[in-house]
């Protein structure tokens, strides 16, 4: 099994369900008690969104990239940034490493396009919405991504920000957040891209009106699929 490294602290609610994820994935194939090797470094987000907010976004691929080699030193055998709107500087991250940098946007797109979704809708930070990165990036893998309007980019950023990061969890922006998704399904997207790790904490994939493809677990499951693919080749080799 291959170290997994994880970027984490963006923020820590998500991070600690890529913690779970990771290990409950990793049991479920191998079975027994079973858990994944990883190493996780958690940065103090208050330096990274005020990096965001100044739009020093040279700084916060500097401050990734150091943790993302101590990673590697650690022994990582892949580097995950769990997060999507760090991703906006990922190629700059991957750039400094010689252990392959799993990229959210890249998995995500190949689940959409294995289930033959093509237009999907990506609730996110406006950071992630608004730069180009996500959804060029997405074009350039087959995938026309869709982005509500100006006022609903808005309340999905509150959202995120003053809530699910801080941990709370509340039924009235619960119920925002499925009037944006409804009102985009009328303007012809066909999926949802929960395109921050902290929306699953409030939207359950399963349990919407379009199909959900939820990117902490995309990117999770990618990680384990590295992390173990050479346990699955040695068991086949004994067998």
């Amino acid at each position: 099994m291959q170290t997994i490294g994880l970027i984490g602290g963006m923020s820590f609610e998500s991070s600690a369900v890529y913690y779970r994820l990771a290990n409950e994935m990793v049991r479920e194939r191998l079975g027994g008690l079973a858990s994944a090797e990883l190493v996780m470094h958690s940065v103090n987000f208050e330096e990274i969104v005020a990096m965001q907010k100044a739009g020093d976004w040279n700084a916060a691929a500097a401050r990734l990239g150091d943790v993302a080699l101590r990673l590697q030193a650690a022994g990582a055998s892949c580097i995950l940034i769990c997060t999507n709107t760090m991703h906006l500087i990922a190629d700059q991250v991957a750039s400094r490493l010689s252990v392959p940098l799993i990229h959210i946007i890249d998995e995500t797109a190949k689940s959409l396009k294995a289930a033959g979704r093509k237009r999907p809708l990506l609730l996110a930070t406006r950071y992630t919405m608004e730069h180009g990165f996500y959804a060029d990036r997405m074009k350039s893998l087959g995938v026309d991504v869709r982005v509500p309007d100006a006022d609903d980019r808005t309340i999905i950023h509150d959202i995120i920000f003053n809530e699910l990061c801080a941990g709370k969890v509340l039924d009235s922006s619960q119920a925002k957040l499925m009037e944006i998704i409804e009102r985009e399904r009328a303007n012809g997207a066909d999926s949802i891209i929960l395109g921050c790790t902290e929306i699953c904490l409030i939207l359950d994939p399963n349990r919407l009106p379009l199909p959900g493809f939820d990117t902490t677990a995309i990117h999770a499951k990618a990680a384990v699929d590295f992390s173990i693919g050479e346990v699955r080749s040695e068991k086949t080799e004994a067998a």
